[in-house]
């Protein structure tokens, strides 16, 4: 215990001296920077003549209107944004003359002091937000609220389904083969047990920072709050809802075996039904409520299962079941999240449901947010099959693979991406790949860094057929809806990873060419998490050629015009390289050498205008070498996610701390998500301004 002590001791007195030490450095910083002498001539020189000057505001950003650091530290995003287009070499532009070195590293120590002393001042603070369950997780709350042994209601939110039990994330191995099938494109995908009579309501819309979990896109009207009522009765009153459905029918709906109903065995029968359902133990006054309504409606005559349904149908209509929020500790700004507010977080993130009972137990003693015990909550949570609830969600979003189901490209053209009446597609084969590759990444804890480039993918054989229409498949190409995939080596690395993906190529391809800008655009949202500005509403379009000229110019030279554009060329300097590093795939995402008037494919670019690339495998080769980018904005999407909200420039030492620990990791998947759960933001609430 004496050592304990000691050891808490040294550990208050270490953070005490480094709070004290990155003061004294803020309070320095503060003192040495001259804004009308170090920052503002810069600003004067080279950017006020785009972001300012003439009533020109390109990006949003408006620099001339900056005359001091007290409004420059007011907004800490935009502090973060200077940095990140300096440090990246993105302003000045490339037809603008280039910041000097030494004016260069000057100005970035001086806005990350300033970007430091921002955050410091607590500006900028984020703050997850109340917000309603969206429909994916209503429907599995439900099911484990109810112990159902049938699904809810359809859900095309879950884009890939297992049909013979391959997911099994406690053995730590996906197997080589597996069968599995897709509701969006296969309609007897919807063949499942399932309540009858209940409908689904509309699907949730997602955010234009990413996720349909996010909180300012997820409120509840009084009309919506009255349909939760009748979807509410509409699931305890199903026709199939019963003994044989549901898990907890005798020891909550079915009356006692000796007929005797009492107030106190109501009660006792409740209060482990509203703990679970309102995810912390009910209030004396809310307990005691739901057990006289439902002890008044036995002794007014009704049943006592109708009574009990009755009430869980209230149950699953209550504002304590539907919101995910934290109760108000009456402190102001940030506090740490309570153990029962940080198991829902942590529920909700990794199972898109409701804490089970081991996470309220621990919540209930205290000890779930003792780092070693957290810790080994995620390990387990990790290995539990509702894992599989994450994987229906979060990586079809972050791919933004939804995307792939509207692709239609030209039936003349691409004949054989289409078979079987009613035109099934290809696009089913293409979209389980990248989804089973992330499953395998989740469940056999590899590095994150295979998703840009791996040495193994899933194939079905139509898909194998796909890559290469000279391979033969010992498998038949099967029917339209299972399908039946297996792991196989990569060794050509113009596949692998999900940039390269089939699935990604032709979803951001048109019906008959490929889209440069949208593929760079893809990688840029999804892979940096950096997506471009919406371009400005006076882009003229591409200038209109005659089928002979056409035919003459690469893809690549018919965006010569936009480039030449200065208000384009911005975006089109950071965007080209990436779409046209893709090129030599087509809108199918086959390769090719050449287009189709005979000339050569030009791949070549240069990222972040550093790492120069011929091909595809040099385009990898300098994604990697910015690795730390790539697992810093995966981290964000994460993050994001996690806490249904978009981050910002106060995320960011949490977002720096998440990218360091996958480094000393070498980035496997399972420790930056235990990085997430550890971070400062999620284990935080902000009650009051």
């Amino acid at each position: 215990t004496i050592i304990n002590i000691m050891f808490l001791f040294r550990k208050k007195f270490l953070q005490t001296m480094l709070l004290a030490c990155a003061t004294k450095t803020v309070l320095f910083a503060e003192q040495s920077v001259d804004f009308g002498k170090d920052i503002q001539p810069i600003f004067k020189r080279h950017c006020i003549e785009c972001h300012g000057m003439g009533g020109k505001v390109k990006g949003k950003v408006n620099l001339f209107e900056i005359e001091n650091l007290r409004q420059l530290t007011a907004d800490p995003d935009l502090l973060e944004t200077l940095l990140g287009v300096i440090e990246d070499s993105e302003m000045p532009p490339e037809d603008q003359p280039s910041l000097p070195s030494s004016v260069r590293g000057k100005l970035i120590v001086h806005l990350e002091s300033l970007l430091a002393q921002s955050l410091n001042s607590g500006k900028g603070l984020a703050r997850t937000p109340i917000r309603r369950m969206n429909r994916f997780q209503y429907n599995n709350s439900v099911k484990d609220l109810l112990q159902l042994k049938v699904e809810v209601y359809p859900l095309p939110e879950r884009m890939m389904r297992d049909r013979n039990g391959y997911f099994r994330p406690e053995s730590g191995k996906m197997p080589d083969k597996m069968t599995v099938s897709s509701r969006p494109l296969g309609k007897s995908g919807l063949i499942e047990p399932r309540l009858g009579g209940v409908a689904p309501f509309p699907q949730d819309l997602r955010a234009e920072h990413g996720y349909d979990n996010q909180g300012d896109h997820l409120s509840l009207s009084p009309f919506l709050m009255e349909n939760f009522l009748t979807l509410s009765n509409s699931i305890l009153n199903s026709p199939t809802f019963g003994p044989k459905t549901s898990g907890i029918w005798s020891t909550f709906f079915a009356p006692p075996d000796d007929k005797k109903v009492s107030e106190e065995m109501v009660r006792q029968r409740l209060s482990p039904f509203l703990m679970k359902a309102f995810r912390r133990p009910a209030e004396k006054d809310v307990l005691t409520r739901y057990t006289q309504h439902a002890f008044r409606l036995i002794q007014g005559g009704m049943n006592f299962t109708d009574a009990m349904k009755q009430v869980a149908s209230a149950v699953l209509a209550s504002p304590r079941f539907l919101y995910l929020y934290e109760n108000s500790d009456n402190s102001s700004g940030p506090s740490r999240v309570d153990d029962f507010e940080l198991a829902s977080r942590l529920s909700f993130f990794l199972w898109g449901t409701l804490p089970d009972e081991n996470l309220l137990e621990e919540a209930s003693k205290g000890e779930l947010s003792q780092p070693e015990m957290l810790r080994n909550q995620i390990a387990r949570m990790l290995k539990d099959r509702k894992l599989k609830r994450f994987c229906d969600s979060f990586p079809t979003q972050w791919l933004q693979l939804d995307r792939i189901i509207s692709s239609v490209p030209d039936v003349k053209k691409y004949p054989d991406f289409y078979y079987a009446p009613p035109n099934y597609r290809t696009t089913m084969d293409m979209m389980m790949e990248p989804l089973l590759l992330f499953e395998t990444v989740l469940i056999e804890n590899r590095s994150i860094l295979e998703f840009i480039d791996s040495d193994f993918s899933y194939r079905s054989p139509r898909l194998e057929r796909w890559y290469d229409p000279e391979k033969k498949s010992s498998n038949k190409l099967g029917g339209p809806v299972t399908l039946n995939f297996k792991r196989v080596p990569i060794q050509d690395r113009r596949q692998g990873g999900v940039i390269t993906s089939a699935a990604v190529l032709t979803m951001t391809s048109g019906p008959e060419e490929t889209k440069p800008i949208t593929r760079g655009a893809w990688i840029a949202g999804v892979i940096f998490n950096d997506p471009p500005e919406p371009p400005p509403a006076d882009v003229p379009p591409l200038p209109k050629a005659d089928p002979e000229t056409l035919k003459n110019l690469t893809i690549r030279e018919r965006f010569v015009a936009h480039r030449e554009r200065a208000d384009c060329a911005v975006c089109h300097n950071k965007l080209d390289p990436l779409g046209f590093a893709l090129e030599n795939y087509d809108p199918v995402g086959r390769w090719r050498n050449s287009y189709e008037n005979g000339l050569k494919v030009d791949p070549s670019g240069v990222l972040l205008r550093k790492h120069q690339f011929n091909d595809i495998s040099a385009f990898k080769d300098a994604i990697l070498a910015e690795k730390d980018r790539f697992v810093r904005g995966f981290s964000a999407h994460l993050l994001a996610y996690a806490l249904g909200r978009e981050v910002n420039a106060a995320d960011s030492p949490a977002l720096d701390s998440i990218t360091k620990a996958a480094a000393d990791s070498d980035y496997k998947i399972a420790r930056i998500i235990e990085a997430v759960v550890m971070s400062e933001p999620f284990q935080t609430k902000y009650t009051k301004e």
